[in-house]
């Protein structure tokens, strides 16, 4: 026996049975060791004896030996009962007790887990089971704290049907049988803290489902970091608060409705690489990227998925830590940072967040506890075919507050400035690309999915109730109605949709020769019969760069000078329209190679004319969206929009007014030609009298000019104006004041 080290009574098993054998101890016991199902905090820690002592019995399993501390430096040995290695010895009091461990190779202190009683009150493990949110967030997951003067890791997680659950990682040498966790039975939850674990520990949870069988081990769903993959494990995040210094921004921010917004959209792991052909960290890209957009006048980032995702392939859309953003450029505090560098330079960020689906990867959230815990049991119900994905089982509350408690914790923990939820059409509707007879109709008969649009609503009000300068915008591609109406008024909740209807139609104009287009006109124009019956984004998203459909600049039809010509006068047709402008990186260059995930944009051709032209052009349209009121200020305002020309298809032009319908700012004029051919002399109706400016011409590297109204009625106005079209372009014109 070591120095200072003295005999503890080993009479622990007779004080407690009187001498007699104890069949159920030593079947716990056995079991204790084993890493079988038995209630660990019924026989570990410090338990009362008849006489008024305490029991301490610890388990660590492979240890040489255990001393409990008696005091004064002194140190006292625990005795293994035979073949259990389960340490046990008398103490005179209950609580936590300090515990020496001789590994042979190394010698460790730590306070005893099991001294300590239930961690998670009972009022917000209720709220958890009644579906609220930021009691998720407040309950689950690894939460580094002092307890009782202890530093160490709260550790819980919600795992109602399996029979035992430990946390294993780094610091127990990833054994099961090491930190067994107490379950609360009302809420399903598991919970242990274990002392001097501290921050960046590796861990999951060893599982053993309702059958019996040990499942691989799971990572956290709740996890604040993870592990660089493709590496699986939760990490244990830093729990101070980071210091931010957005102040200015987030007190500003609100009023959204009335400003203009002009989206770039970036996957952070392909914008740039570094010499070594290595996605940059997110400080690389506050360097680079933030710069970048603001010198193009964007007010907005929007970042593919930045979740931690276990297969980079998808781009972030096949999330499963939803609480952490992906190790691939940084720890969390990084990823503030930079959210905090776009503040800084008045960018707003956007996250893309994905709550219709998640993938089977053993270590994630397919059959959790051995049950559809997060999903549903049956396929029609639980499994995406286009995606081999699962889906969330919206209707139970814990998966419903789990979703809720991720969207608040990018919000509140990063200051997020809004959600693009992703894939909403496959949420709302049953039958989503499923044939007849292989979905389930809800309990009405019917092809809706009422969990989903009440998750939905709940979600929306209670983001609209706390953060209401928080955007919220759903990628729908349906005519479901109401999509950003208010939840209480019969819609879904968010402030934007994506005007996928829009983005089609154009896109398949703009493609297509232009002598055939005069023959498809109103795809240019049918979407201006809608375009006010939603708060619409325009998206020419990453979806339309990617699996073989070519870039933008691939897309238009011509030789080169042709093809940067129609890309340009799209844009600042796009720009003009009624709408929030969202556009993909590489989009504000004309990249001529499709968009490719595991390379970066090509930054060489982006220095070369024309499309060193076309960024400067981008540049432009963003900064006279910022100037022009009639531009952004009333985007679901009818009265922001009248059109001059919408018919003439023969000659394939196309020209509309916007206003401020507050008044205070003069209308613009946009007139866009969409052939190859000069139109000479080309009347144009505008509603008042006096001298145009011209602000812009795509077809010009110098903007300016004054062109005069003659008193000739003209498509609805009382003036005219006759023009000089160019070819594939698209012009801007304003009254002088």
């Amino acid at each position: 026996m070591s120095e200072g080290v003295a005999a503890m009574p080993q009479d622990c098993e007779t004080a407690v049975h009187g001498g007699h054998e104890d069949p159920e101890r030593d079947a716990a016991l056995a079991a204790l060791a084993a890493g079988a199902p038995v209630d660990a905090f019924a026989w570990l820690g410090a338990h009362a004896l008849p006489d008024g002592g305490c029991c301490l019995r610890v388990l660590f399993p492979g240890a040489r030996a255990v001393s409990c501390s008696t005091g004064a430096g002194e140190w006292a040995a625990l005795q293994p009962p035979p073949a259990f290695g389960v340490f046990e010895g008398r103490v005179g009091r209950g609580g936590v007790h300090l515990l020496r461990v001789d590994w042979g190779d190394h010698v460790e202190e730590l306070e005893d887990a099991y001294g300590y009683g239930p961690l998670l009150d009972e009022a917000l493990l209720g709220r958890l089971s009644a579906g609220d949110g930021e009691a998720c967030r407040e309950a689950l997951g690894a939460r580094p704290m002092r307890l009782g003067g202890v530093d160490g890791v709260r550790f819980a997680v919600w795992a109602p049907n399996a029979r035992r659950l430990a946390v294993v990682g780094d610091f127990n040498g990833w054994d099961g049988c090491r930190h067994p966790m107490r379950l609360r039975h009302a809420a399903g939850v598991w919970e242990i803290f274990i002392p001097r674990v501290a921050a960046g520990a590796l861990y999951k949870y060893e599982i053993t489902g309702p059958d019996g069988a040990r499942l691989p081990h799971k990572a956290d769903p709740c996890a604040r970091q993870c592990e660089l993959p493709p590496s699986t494990a939760s990490r244990v995040a830093d729990a101070h608060p980071f210091t931010w210094h957005d102040q200015a921004w987030m007190a500003a921010r609100g009023g959204w409705e009335r400003k203009p917004l002009s989206i770039y959209e970036v996957h952070a792991g392909s914008w740039r690489r570094d010499a070594q052909g290595l996605s940059l960290d997110w400080d690389a890209l506050g360097d680079q990227l933030v710069p970048h957009v603001q010198a193009l006048g964007f007010t907005h980032i929007e970042l593919l998925p930045v979740s931690e995702h276990p297969f980079g392939g998808s781009w972030g859309y096949q999330p499963l830590g939803i609480y952490a953003p992906t190790a691939r450029h940084g720890d969390p505090a990084a990823f503030a940072r930079f959210v905090d560098r776009c503040h800084g330079a008045g960018i707003g960020v956007i996250v893309d967040w994905v709550s219709a689906h998640f993938p089977t990867d053993v270590h994630g959230l397919q059959r959790f506890d051995g049950t559809a815990l997060y999903e549903h049991e049956d396929p029609r119900e639980g499994f995406h075919r286009d995606w081999h994905t699962l889906i969330y089982n919206y209707g139970r509350n814990e998966v419903s507050a789990f979703l809720v408690g991720s969207a608040l914790e990018w919000i509140e923990r990063f200051h997020i400035d809004g959600l693009r939820v992703d894939a909403v059409a496959s949420m709302l509707y049953r039958d989503y690309s499923r044939p007849e007879g292989e979905w389930v109709p809800n309990e009405h008969g019917g092809r809706e999915n009422l969990q989903a649009i009440a998750f939905l609503r709940r979600m929306n009000a209670e983001i609209r109730r706390r953060f209401p300068d928080v955007m919220l915008m759903a990628e729908e591609s349906t005519a479901w109605p109401g999509v950003t109406a208010p939840a209480e008024h019969g819609g879904l909740g968010f402030t934007h949709k994506w005007n996928m209807g829009w983005m089609h139609d154009t896109l398949q104009h703009m493609g297509r020769d232009p002598v055939h287009r005069g023959w498809h006109h109103s795809e240019m124009t049918f979407g201006l019969v809608y375009a006010f019956a939603e708060r619409f984004v325009l998206p020419l998203s990453h979806d339309e760069v990617v699996h073989g459909k070519g870039s933008l600049l691939r897309r238009m039809p011509g030789d080169e000078w042709q093809r940067f010509a129609n890309l340009r006068a799209y844009l600042a047709l796009m720009w003009a329209h009624p709408g929030a402008k969202l556009l993909f990186m590489g989009g504000e260059f004309g990249q001529l190679a499709e968009w490719n995930h595991d390379a970066q944009l090509d930054w060489e051709e982006a220095r070369r004319p024309p499309n060193d032209g076309l960024a400067r052009l981008v540049g432009d349209l963003n900064r006279m969206l910022r100037a022009q009121p009639a531009l952004h200020a009333a985007e679901q305002d009818e009265r922001s929009f009248d059109w001059s020309v919408a018919d003439d298809s023969r000659n394939n032009v196309v020209a509309f007014l916007r206003h401020d319908p507050e008044g205070g700012a003069p209308s613009l004029l946009a007139v866009t030609n969409l052939t190859p051919t000069v139109h000479h002399g080309y009347a144009v109706g505008v509603p008042s009298a006096g001298a145009w400016r011209e602000l812009l011409n795509t077809d010009s590297a110098h903007y300016g000019g004054l062109l005069q109204t003659v008193p000739r009625p003209m498509h609805g106005h009382a003036q005219s104006l006759l023009l000089t079209l160019p070819p594939l372009a698209t012009l801007y014109l304003q009254a002088e004041a």
